[in-house]
C-alpha cells in the first residue's frame, strides 16, 4: 500500500499540472459493434477463427451420439435429447447464416417467410396426407411439435436448399446466369442431398416411412422433393440478387461449411449402418467441395 500512495499521487500531481487526462477505460460495451457492417465482420471472425469445430468437431459427435442413440448405447434421457439436436444444428448451420448476412434485405426476408410458410404448409399436408413425399411420420421429438410437424422444421430444411443453390452456383459457373440451367441443376442437388439424408435418418430413426424401396425410404418422397425443390428455387432466385451472392461466395471462404458438415454427419451415418449407396453421393458433394475450394485438407486439423 506504502509504494502505490506516491506513485498514484505523482501521477494525479502530473496530470493536474500538465492538464492532462487520462485515458477512458475499455468496457466490454465499448467492444461492442455499433453497425451492421461492424457486426457481421466480428461475426465472420467468430467463425473463421472456429471453422474445424464447427464444420468437423460438432459433426463427428453428432454422428457418434445419434449412432450412438439408436443403437442403445445411450441412455434415456439422453438418447436423441432434443435440445442436443437443435443446438447441434444450430451450431453447424452458423457458417451459412453467417455468410448470408451480408445479403440480407427486405426482399430476402419477405421471400424467405413465403418459404417457410411452404415448408410448413407442404409438410403438414405429408404427414396427414402423405402427399407428396410419402406416407411417414416422426419417430423422434426433435423439439416442440406442433400438429405433427416440428416446429424448427426450417432450421432442418431451408439451409439445406440454400446449400444446394451456393454449390451449384460454384460449380455451374457462368452457366448458372441461365435459370433454367440453374433450376434443374438445383434441384436435382437437392434431391441428391436427400438420398443422402432420408435413408439416415430412417436408419438412425428419427422418421419412418412404413417401408420403403431404397433404405427404407419410397421413391414417391424424391418425386415429392423434386417439388419441393423448384419451389426453394424460385424462391431463392427471388429472394437475392445473384452476383451479390457469387461475390460473397468469392469473398468467404466459410460459406459452404454447413455443408462439409452434412457430409460428415450424413455419410457417416450411413456408412455405420451400411447405406452405402447414400455414402457415395455424400462423398460425392465432398469432391464437389473440394473442388470448389471448399474442403481442404487443412479444415481437418484444429490449428486451421
Amino acid at each position: 500500500m506504502s509504494d502505490d500512495g506516491p506513485s498514484a499521487a505523482s501521477t494525479t500531481d502530473t496530470e493536474a499540472a500538465t492538464g492532462a487526462t487520462p485515458e477512458p477505460t475499455e468496457t466490454r460495451r465499448d467492444r461492442l459493434p455499433d453497425t451492421r457492417e461492424e457486426a457481421e465482420a466480428a461475426l465472420d471472425r467468430v467463425v473463421r477463427e472456429n471453422r474445424f469445430t464447427i464444420a468437423v468437431l460438432f459433426p463427428a459427435v453428432g454422428a457418434v451420439t445419434l449412432v450412438g442413440s439408436a443403437e442403445g448405447w445411450i441412455p434415456e434421457p439422453f438418447a436423441f435429447h432434443p435440445w442436443f439436436v437443435l443446438f447441434g444444428v444450430c451450431v453447424m448451420r452458423s457458417p451459412l447464416v453467417v455468410g448470408a448476412l451480408p445479403l440480407f434485405d427486405r426482399r430476402a426476408a419477405a421471400w424467405l417467410g413465403a418459404l417457410i410458410a411452404y415448408t410448413y404448409a407442404i409438410e403438414s399436408v405429408g404427414v396427414q396426407t402423405g402427399w407428396p413425399y410419402g406416407s411417414f411420420e416422426y419417430t423422434v421429438g426433435l423439439g416442440p411439435m406442433l400438429s405433427g410437424v416440428p416446429l424448427a422444421l426450417p432450421v432442418f430444411f431451408i439451409p439445406l436448399v440454400i446449400n444446394a443453390y451456393l454449390l451449384c452456383l460454384l460449380v455451374l459457373g457462368d452457366r448458372a446466369a441461365n435459370g433454367w440451367v440453374r433450376l434443374v441443376a438445383v434441384s436435382a442437388a437437392v434431391v441428391a442431398m436427400d438420398v443422402v439424408l432420408d435413408p439416415g435418418a430412417v436408419a438412425v430413426g428419427f422418421w419412418t416411412f412404413g417401408g420403403g424401396a431404397f433404405y427404407g425410404v419410397p421413391f414417391s418422397n424424391y418425386a415429392g422433393w423434386v417439388l419441393s425443390a423448384a419451389v426453394s428455387v424460385v424462391a431463392l432466385d427471388r429472394a437475392f440478387d445473384a452476383g451479390a451472392v457469387r461475390a460473397r461466395l468469392a469473398r468467404c471462404e466459410f460459406m459452404l461449411d454447413d455443408m462439409v458438415s452434412f457430409v460428415i454427419l450424413w455419410g457417416g451415418i450411413n456408412v455405420w449402418f451400411g447405406n452405402y449407396l447414400p455414402a457415395l453421393v455424400a462423398l460425392a458433394f465432398g469432391v464437389g467441395l473440394v473442388r470448389t475450394d471448399r474442403f481442404d485438407a487443412g479444415l481437418l486439423t484444429p490449428s486451421r
